[in-house]
């Protein structure tokens, strides 16, 4: 089996969410969805699992942290700067929040944050491709 991470996270609402994750462009799998869990593909390798309170709290007693905190950050890359605008654009008009964060704008690499419905964090991101396979150099940057 190759390696892929799927990303479990608890949702308030079921359906709200899927059409959340739907609108960034992540496709639904069906064959493991049902009322309590919505597995939303990003890729071959990349899944995130969307479970409601109840499911998830069927796998630890630990408590859901509050919207207003931060548990982890996720980065997706993306294809252009385009895209990552284009991601940030459909999270605010589908119940999401834009930039969260400043943008990070370092010319070979930009990334902006959103916030889901539920308080979790993205960071969209794209990287010139020569400096993220090794063909150029990292580019010093100011703080």
């Amino acid at each position: 089996m190759s390696k892929m991470i799927f990303v479990n996270l608890p949702v308030r609402d079921l359906a709200k969410s899927m059409a959340f994750y739907e609108a960034l462009g992540f496709t639904n799998e069906p064959r493991f969805t049902d009322e309590t869990a919505a597995a939303m593909v990003w890729s071959d390798s990349i899944f995130v699992m969307l479970l409601t309170h109840e499911k998830w709290q069927s796998f630890t007693d630990r408590p859901i942290p509050p919207t207003s905190a931060s548990e982890v950050s996720l980065a997706l890359a993306m294809d252009d700067r385009a895209a990552v605008d284009a991601m940030i654009a459909a999270a605010a008009a589908h119940g999401g929040t834009a930039d969260i964060n400043p943008v990070q704008d370092h010319g070979f690499m930009y990334g902006r944050d959103l916030l889901d419905p539920d308080g979790h964090v993205w960071g969209p991101f794209w990287m010139d491709p020569a400096v993220a396979n090794g063909e150029a150099a990292v580019p010093e940057v100011s703080q």
